[in-house]
Formats: structure tokens, C-alpha cells, sequence
């Protein structure tokens, strides 16, 4: 659209008395504005103040001159909405910021304006003021770098200061005014002085604040003054704003809070004379307070929702999954549009208005946006207004909604159990909030548990689940935002034990399951590895280590819920799962070297490497997977540069030791990992790390066979791509050296016997141990392997193609291999003692080994460990017996 700047004049003239006058008073600016040259103008616009000589004199010059290009390129459409707002914000941040030092140079001249601090709130935070808007500051100080006279106390001079920018900006005089300035917003307004120290507002927000401050702060910015010194402030209260886990308990306080404002709002409920753009229902703060509900329960959780401006916000929870686009759309065009007809209404007399006026200044306000008239205005908010009411009280839950479950239909038997659970016996249930919580969602909870298949498992395991837990205040109100989520938690009560355990020790595991992403496979390593890394900056090691063990046992969760409902293939979520465990071990690793380096530094050319074994070098974990390693290093300097340097072996043992710490300690966070590094070169009684060419000797003249055959699903997980290169080099070269075929053969049955011998099968679905499993299977291929020295691969599929593709087996074992595969990575959730499951879990375990039920995935299993035992024979010579 082509900008009309003719027309915007003529409109102004005629429907903005306001604006009338400064284009007669701002007469430098009229031959731009004449000429339509918007940039130009509004450079003009930013010199207005120069040669003032006053500060508040200056300020106000500036601020008509923008107010009146301001408001012409908008009318003008030379200028969108967003522009202009940034523009009025950017001006807010160089007032506020001339005004503290004018006020700290009157008292201290030449002095910079350290140790005072403005933040900004509110709309001025979120770079969206509107044209006629008062600020709404903190002003905060340092006692120790705030400039004062000697005999002036920080605190008397942090006042003195305070004031005097109140006057700057706020006093009306012959030049008009910059900014009213609205100081409430801080701690303890009705008692605090104006100004507050960083320490006072510190304690306040940790310990003290209102739900409503939390809400402020999530458009705070540090804007003039000490901004570093704000910014500071703002990183050490961030945990008051943004809380870890998901909290649904904003929603409620949104409520309160909404039911309040509408309460006292005494306009008419729907757009005409009288309506208030702002307040009313359906109109700017309902669509702020939107965006900042969903903000306050989810960005503690992802950093990327924690926008400051209402658009970005919107937007950015559509990209999450966490809100519909077609909201997102809606609620942010009409954000817009409300916004800008709240311009207009201030450009007719520069008054922070936001209400529809009536009868021929109706029309005006009409005209002046070019329409035809004040009915046109009205009818375009109706619509506005109502879809924006509709998607609010959908998100309180005041709408219409669909009734929930009544509770006269549960059985007696679980509403007297029920009525138990609040009857002071569970902690998790004995604030009055938690009952209140659970009252909300107590008809659809019970309802749900009484359609379940197995209802008395179901009640036995939440009722565990009910006594292990701290608190279920949180549980209860995401249920009741997210009722999809009831049927996920029924099917893990029901379905699987491990990971009901896991809820009942860490509840926030749900808070996982609302997102987008919650059924889809984890990314790639790298894409997990950033995930880790995106804690808080210079949190910390232990919190780095914290954020590890969050992303884990948040991902591990969601892939056992994708398991049990059956959302993708076993053999993709073991392959998710040890890229979980990848990330992590190369993400802890890096923290663990840097924190080593504080004290010890590095060792200048040398570097740990971390090969991963068994299913970990397999790259198919299960959830009760540990993760067997084996840590070497490279040659380097003989010992470490930094203050407490140490010999090259020591090093790197020790950081060996502090990486295996970080992967296993439990943290605040909970576990991680269980750490095998049993397969090292001598077992436990050999060092935790060796140099290579200790551990090339070691695997070429000492090493046994099974340590040759664990070498076949070794993977190096870490460590520069030289590095990797050359461990890589010596484990080819191992497993390709020549071996006499009958020491292989005997040495590989002696291992197997044994194993049996001390480890027999676990239960009827043990697709490991049991003869003809998985075990068995593996032992085949690394015999075949080694023998052949061919199909060095990680990858037992891989390798069993190759083998197939020279003879060696038969093509169906690799269909026998996915078989056992599944079999073992759904047993460990629907079936962890082995036993035969029944009902929905067996028919879910049926599902995931793609069997039509139990029956044939029992005649599945059979048939698959008599391929293996063919196989075996084929290999081996000898009969393996699998009818036990």
C-alpha cells in the first residue's frame, strides 16, 4: 500500500485537534511531512531537543515532534503499528536514561549514572507503548557504586534521585510533557520509598511477591541507567518468573485476577460507547494476559516462549505446539488492530484513553482511521472483541465447555476409596490448594479409573503413586488443562510399573507429555547434545549437570510413554534412547573437562576418548539399560598446565572418574545412568583410563576372547575426529588380526556355558537370556566375525546382512534379531519380571513385536530361538537345546 501522507494531514486536521495544533506549532517538520519524506521527518523528529540547553525541555521538544511524525506515517500507512510502538519505546529508554543522568549531575556533575537502574514494565518493557502511555518503572539502586555527595546516605540520594526523574518526565510546562510516570509496580508500593535497593527488591521477589509480579516481570528489561547492573538483577530473579516445571496454577491466579478486573469494570460488556479497548471483555489485556499464562506455565520450561512482546509471544507458542496457529492468528491480528484504534482514540487530545466515545466523536475517531463511520468502528470490534473472549474464557475455563463426568456415576467402591484421599493420610493431598486442585478434577479422574480396564490396578498404583508424592497440586491442574493427558497416565498406572515408579518419585515427568514433540522420536545427537547445553548461562556445574539429568529423564519418560502406546517401533525407540544416552555422555563430558580444567588445566595434545560397548555401541538401548564404556586417552604433554598440574595417567583418570560421577551421582534432578566400565583392558583390577598404546598392547597380547568379542560392538562416542580415527584404526586392526578357528570356538562355547551356568533365563519372555536368545544370537555373529574377520560392525543388523550376504548365516535371523529385539525392549516396561502379561498389557506388548496377541507372540518367540538355535548349530557344529 502506497502511504498517503496528503490525506493523513487532512485527516488529522480535521478529526485530531491535537494533532492539528502540533502541526502548526511543529512548523520545521511540516515541509517533510508535506512531501511525504517519513524518514527524514522522523530523523528530524529525534533532533527536535538539540541546543535545548535543559534536559526536560529537550526531552519534551523531541517528544512532540515524534508524536506528531508518529502519528501522521501511521495514519499515513507509511509507518506499521509495530514500528511505531518501538519507536515510542526507544524514546521511553532515552528519556528515562537522560533524566537519571541529569538528576545524578545535578547533585554530582560529570558523574556516570552507575548504581541506578531502571526497569522497565508493562508495555514500555515489551517495546509495545502506545502513543499517549505512561511508564511504568522500578527504580532500583546500589548503595555501593550509586555517585552521591559524601555527607549524602545511598538511600537519601537514591530518593533525591527518584523524584527528581519524576519531574523530568512527568511535570507539565509550557513545552508539555515526556512521560507520565507511574511508579506502583514496585515492591510494597504503599510503603516503599521510590526507589529500592537491588538487595530489598531481590528479597522481595524471592521471598515475598505477589502471583501478579511474576506476570510483570516476564516483559521486564533493564532500559536506562546502570543497565548492566539491571540486568544483573533481572538474571538473579529469572527462577521467581520462569519456574522449572510446567505450573497450571497460573491459570488460576489468571483467573482470580480476570474475574476481578471484569468485576470492576463497569463499562458495557461488548463493544459501543463506553467500551473500554483495554479492560473490556475481549480486548487488549484479555490477549496479553493469553499470551502470558501459557508463557508463565511453559517457558520455565523451554526459554524460546519467554518473548517480551505480545506478537512474538503468540507466535512463538503456535511454533511450540502449545497453542493453535489459528488462535495465534486470530488473537495476534486482533492485538493489532485493537492497538491501533487505541492510538487513534489518544491522537484526538493526547489522552491516555482507551474508551469509545459516542455519538460525532465517535465518528471522528471513525474518520480519522478511515472509516466511514462510528458504526463501522463498532461492528469491526464486535467481531474483533468476541473471538477474542471466546479463545480467554475457553483458556480459563469459564465458557462453555463440554460437562465433565458426573461423579454419581463412579462405582461405590472407588468413591469411597476417593473420599480416603483427602482425608489427611497422603501428604500430597493435605493443603487445602490440593484438595481444592483435586476437587476440579476428581469427576473425570474417577470416571476415567472406573472405564479402565483394570480399575483395581489402576487405583493401586495411583494410590502408590498418591503416597510417594511430595505434592499433587500440579498434577491435578494439569489434568484438568489437559484432560488428553488422563488417558496417557491410566496406561502408564496400567500398563507399565516402571514408569508409574518414575511419575511417583519425579511427577513433573507429565509436564513432558503437553508438548508438541511428546510422540515424536528424540532428534539427532547434536539436537539432544544443544538441548542439554541450554541451562541457564554460568549456572554452574552441578546445574549443568541438573539440566543432563532434566532432558534425560524427561525424553526417557516420553519414549516409554511412546512405547506403551505403541507410537512408534521398539527398534526406533531403542535407537532414540541411546541417543539420549550419546547426548549426554559427550555433553557431560565437556562439563566435566571444563570443570577439571579450573583447577588442574589440560594436557596440551592429549584428549579422553569414551567408546561405547555392548547395546550403548550397539546403538539400541532399553530402559533399564546401564551403559558399558571403556575410557582411553591420547598421547599428549606428560602433565597438566594449571595451578595443581598432574602427570598425563593421573589426569586422565581422574577426569575419567569425574565424567563417570557426572553420568551416575544422583543430583537434585534424580539419577542417570548405572555405569558398567567392567570391560576395560584387566577388568576392575586394571586403571578406569588408558593411553592408547597401553591399550592397543593390552587388546593385541593380553586380552581374552569375549574381550574381542565386545570389541566388535565397540563405537567411539567421543573425542576430536583425529582422535576418533585413531582408536578406531586400532580396534579394526584387532578384530582383524588372524585367530586359530578351533581356540575361537572353544573359548566362545566355554563363555556361553558359563553364562548359562550363572545367568538362566529370567522368565518365560526373557528374550536375552534365554537359550536360543538374544544372547546366543549375538555370540554367533562375533564368533562368525572373528573367525571370518569380516562384518566389523557395531550394528547386529548390519553385521547379520553382511554375514548373510557371504554365506555365513541365514537371511530369516535377521528377522529373528527384530523379533527378540522388540520382545526386549517392550518387556522391560509392560512385563519387567518376565512373566507373561495379560490383558491390555499383553496385547500392547503384542502389538509392539507386530503379533496379532499373546498367543502367537509366544509361537513367534519359539520359532525365533529355533532359528537362532540353527544358526548356532550351523556355526558351532553342536545342538542348542531351547525346550526349557
Amino acid at each position: 500500500m502506497t502511504a498517503d501522507w496528503y490525506d493523513a494531514l487532512r485527516r488529522a486536521r480535521a478529526h485530531a485537534p491535537f494533532l492539528a495544533r502540533l502541526i502548526e506549532r511543529e512548523d520545521s517538520l511540516r515541509p517533510l511531512l508535506d512531501s511525504g519524506e517519513g524518514e527524514a521527518a522522523l530523523a528530524a523528529a529525534r533532533r527536535a531537543g538539540e541546543g535545548a540547553g535543559d534536559t526536560g525541555v529537550a526531552l519534551r521538544r523531541e517528544r512532540r515532534a515524534l508524536a506528531l511524525v508518529l502519528a501522521l506515517g501511521d495514519l499515513a500507512g507509511a509507518f506499521p503499528l509495530a514500528r511505531v510502538m518501538a519507536e515510542l519505546s526507544e524514546f521511553a529508554d532515552r528519556a528515562m536514561d537522560a533524566a537519571i543522568i541529569a538528576a545524578i549531575g545535578a547533585r554530582v556533575p560529570d558523574a556516570m549514572p552507575a548504581g541506578m537502574i531502571a526497569i522497565a514494565l508493562g508495555k514500555h518493557g515489551a517495546g509495545e507503548l502506545n502513543y499517549s502511555s505512561d511508564i511504568d518503572p522500578i527504580l532500583l539502586y546500589d548503595p555501593a557504586t550509586l555517585p552521591r555527595r559524601e555527607r549524602d546516605e545511598p538511600a537519601e540520594a537514591a530518593q533525591r534521585y527518584a523524584r527528581e526523574i519524576v519531574r523530568l518526565l512527568g511535570e507539565v510546562t509550557g513545552e508539555g510533557y515526556v512521560f507520565r510516570v507511574d511508579l506502583r509496580l514496585r515492591p510494597a508500593s504503599e510503603v516503599s520509598p521510590l526507589a529500592i535497593s537491588v538487595d530489598a527488591a531481590t528479597t522481595h521477589y524471592e521471598s515475598s511477591a505477589l502471583a501478579w509480579e511474576r506476570a510483570a516481570f516476564i516483559r521486564a528489561r533493564a532500559c536506562a541507567g546502570d543497565v548492566a547492573a539491571g540486568e544483573r538483577f533481572l538474571d538473579s530473579i529469572r527462577p521467581f518468573v520462569w519456574r522449572r516445571s510446567l505450573d497450571f496454577g497460573a491459570i488460576e491466579e489468571v483467573r482470580r485476577l480476570s474475574l476481578r478486573i471484569r468485576q470492576r469494570y463497569a463499562g458495557p460488556p461488548e463493544p459501543g460507547p463506553g467500551f473500554n479497548l483495554k479492560q473490556g471483555r475481549g480486548g487488549i489485556r484479555e490477549i496479553e494476559f493469553f499470551a502470558q499464562t501459557h508463557q508463565l506455565i511453559h517457558g520455565g520450561r523451554d526459554a524460546t516462549l519467554r518473548a517480551r512482546g505480545t506478537r512474538a509471544a503468540l507466535d512463538g507458542l503456535a511454533a511450540a505446539g502449545v497453542i493453535a496457529a489459528e488462535d495465534a492468528r486470530v488473537l495476534g491480528e486482533g492485538y493489532d488492530r485493537l492497538r491501533t484504534v487505541e492510538h487513534r482514540l489518544q491522537m484526538v487530545a493526547d489522552q491516555q484513553t482507551h474508551t469509545l466515545p459516542e455519538g460525532a466523536a465517535l465518528d471522528g475517531v471513525a474518520h480519522l482511521d478511515g472509516l466511514e463511520s462510528g458504526a463501522a468502528l463498532i461492528a469491526e470490534l464486535h467481531e474483533i472483541c468476541g473471538a477474542v473472549a471466546e479463545r480467554y474464557d475457553a483458556m480459563l475455563g469459564t465458557g462453555d465447555a463440554e460437562p465433565v463426568a458426573r461423579a454419581e456415576a463412579v462405582p461405590d467402591t472407588i468413591a469411597v476409596r476417593a473420599a480416603d484421599w483427602t482425608d489427611g493420610r497422603y501428604r500430597a493431598v493435605r493443603s487445602e490448594a490440593a484438595v481444592a486442585a483435586f476437587e476440579a478434577v476428581k469427576p473425570r479422574l474417577l470416571a476415567a479409573f472406573a472405564a479402565a480396564a483394570e480399575p483395581a490396578t489402576v487405583l493401586a498404583r495411583w494410590e502408590t503413586l498418591l503416597e510417594r508424592m511430595p505434592s499433587a497440586i500440579n498434577v491435578f491442574r494439569l489434568l484438568e488443562a489437559r484432560p488428553g493427558l488422563l488417558e496417557l497416565l491410566l496406561d502408564c498406572l496400567t500398563l507399565a510399573p516402571p514408569l508409574a515408579d518414575e511419575l511417583a518419585r519425579r511427577p513433573e515427568r507429565l509436564d513432558a507429555l503437553i508438548d508438541r514433540s511428546a510422540l515424536a522420536l528424540p532428534g539427532d545427537v547434536a539436537e539432544l547434545a544443544a538441548d542439554m547445553r541450554c541451562g541457564e548461562k554460568d549456572a554452574g556445574y552441578e546445574a549443568g549437570l541438573d539440566r543432563i539429568r532434566v532432558v534425560v529423564g524427561e525424553r526417557r519418560f516420553a519414549l516409554g510413554i511412546q512405547l506403551i502406546e505403541a507410537a512408534h517401533d521398539p527398534l526406533a525407540i531403542a535407537a532414540g534412547l541411546s541417543r539420549l544416552a550419546e547426548a549426554a555422555i559427550g555433553v557431560a563430558q565437556e562439563q566435566a573437562e571444563a570443570e577439571f580444567a579450573r583447577v588442574h588445566g589440560r594436557v596440551d595434545g592429549g584428549e579422553l576418548v569414551v567408546l561405547g560397548l555392548g547395546r550403548l555401541g550397539g546403538g539400541a538401548l532399553t530402559h533399564a539399560s546401564d551403559l558399558d564404556v571403556v575410557y582411553v586417552f591420547t598421547e599428549g604433554a606428560e602433565e597438566s598446565d594449571g595451578g595443581h598440574p598432574l602427570g598425563r595417567s593421573l589426569y586422565f583418570n581422574r577426569l575419567a572418574q569425574r565424567l563417570g560421577a557426572a553420568l551416575s551421582v544422583p543430583t537434585a534432578e534424580g539419577a542417570l545412568y548405572e555405569i558398567d566400565t567392567r570391560l576395560r583392558p584387566q577388568g576392575e583390577k586394571g586403571p578406569l583410563a588408558v593411553g592408547l598404546p597401553a591399550f592397543a598392547r593390552y587388546q593385541r597380547e593380553e586380552a581374552w576372547t569375549w574381550e574381542h568379542m565386545a570389541l566388535t560392538r565397540a563405537r567411539v562416542l567421543t573425542g576430536t575426529p583425529a582422535a576418533r580415527r585413531e582408536v578406531e584404526g586400532i580396534v579394526h586392526e584387532v578384530l582383524e588380526a588372524p585367530r586359530d578357528p578351533g581356540t575361537l570356538r572353544a573359548d566362545v562355547l566355554r563363555m556361553r556355558a558359563d553364562m548359562a551356568a550363572h545367568k538362566p533365563a529370567g522368565g518365560p519372555l526373557d528374550a536375552k537370556l534365554a537359550r536360543g536368545g538374544l544372547v546366543d544370537l549375538e555370540f554367533v555373529i562375533h564368533y562368525l566375525q572373528l573367525r571370518e574377520r569380516t562384518a566389523f560392525t557395531p550394528d547386529l543388523t548390519d553385521a547379520i546382512a553382511r554375514l548373510a550376504a557371504a554365506g555365513f548365516v541365514a537371511p530369516e535371523l535377521e528377522r529373528h534379531l527384530h523379533f527378540l529385539s522388540r520382545l526386549l525392549v517392550g518387556a522391560r516396561l509392560l512385563a519387567p519380571d518376565l512373566a507373561i502379561p495379560s490383558g491390555a498389557a499383553a496385547q500392547v506388548l503384542a502389538q509392539q513385536t507386530q503379533t496379532g496377541d499373546m498367543e502367537e507372540l509366544l509361537g513367534t518367540l519359539v520359532r525365533a530361538r529355533a532359528g537362532v538355535a540353527n544358526a548356532w548349530e550351523r556355526a558351532f557344529g553342536e545342538t542348542l537345546e531351547t525346550s526349557e
